[in-house]
């Protein structure tokens, strides 16, 4: 057993399966009623863009009052950020697969015209991730992220 935290073996803490994380930004008046299944639109879409386990989900969603949230011209009350970040490694195929499947799934679930939807993918080196304590290149994350 390794001292410390929690009575888990070592070698099965070692094995930590860090979710990509997703922020999502709107109008809390257009976010909040479709926010469940805007969750689980994305996190179908990660999951299987991603081959992560469905099991694992890490979302927040930011949501924003009319005179906290400046959208510019071309824009309406429905406007929505969704910024997802995870380890570099992805393929430029893998990448643009999970944006395609955001545009079609997100405004299917929730009404919000892709147009209407900003998506920002941020591909983090592994030595400039922490989690869970240590820092992401020691980590045996238990998936692959050369997808």
């Amino acid at each position: 057993r390794c001292p410390g935290r929690n009575k888990q073996p070592c070698h099965e803490r070692s094995k930590v399966q860090t979710m990509p994380t997703a922020k999502i930004y709107g109008l809390r008046t257009e976010i909040e009623p479709v926010q469940d299944a805007m969750s689980d639109a994305i996190h179908d879409c990660v999951a299987e863009a991603l081959s992560f386990p469905k099991e694992k989900r890490l979302q927040r969603f930011i949501l924003l009052d009319e005179k906290d949230f400046r959208y510019g011209e071309g824009r309406t009350s429905k406007y929505t950020v969704i910024e997802i970040a995870f380890f570099e490694g992805r393929s430029t195929e893998t990448v643009k697969n999970l944006i395609n499947m955001l545009y079609e799934r997100v405004p299917a679930a929730t009404g919000i015209p892709r147009e209407m939807i900003d998506i920002i993918i941020q591909e983090v080196p592994k030595t400039r991730w922490g989690l869970m304590g240590r820092i992401g290149d020691e980590q045996d994350l238990g998936y692959d992220v050369s997808v």
